[in-house]
């Protein structure tokens, strides 16, 4: 379960679509699809048309997972910021009515801005 009194998922390094839709298709309802999927040594953030998944890869197996939905419905508010000069990375932000706010630091190579267009097509 993510902890929203200190959720930040560091380093998130996008990985092939079909990565997440694998470990998420069963649970996926009528119409959802996957659309980004993101990874950072063990976990996965994976953006649908419908919610956020994060997924919490536990154990020394790894074999057991904590699946957290987070549906866009429920967002309250999102602020993103552009990798700089020295901060590489970029951030997303998410607000969400009555448990907080989650962060996201991508890795510098990806388009924060076309991914918040994207995201603002199902938010707003």
């Amino acid at each position: 379960m993510i902890d929203f009194n200190n959720a930040s998922f560091m380093k998130l390094k996008e990985v092939q679509t079909a990565e997440g839709t694998n470990l998420v298709a069963p649970m996926l309802v009528d119409g959802e699809e996957v659309l980004h999927t993101f990874k950072t040594i063990r976990d996965m953030v994976i953006f649908t048309n419908k919610r956020i998944i994060s997924v919490n890869v536990q154990g020394i197996t790894g074999t057991k997972k904590d699946f957290t939905s987070m549906p866009y419905s429920k967002i309250q508010v999102f602020s993103v910021e552009t990798a700089g000069t020295l901060d590489l990375d970029a951030e997303l932000t998410v607000w969400f009515s009555g448990v907080g706010k989650v962060k996201f630091e991508f890795k510098s190579n990806f388009d924060i801005s076309a991914f918040n267009k994207l995201l603002s097509n199902y938010i707003l």
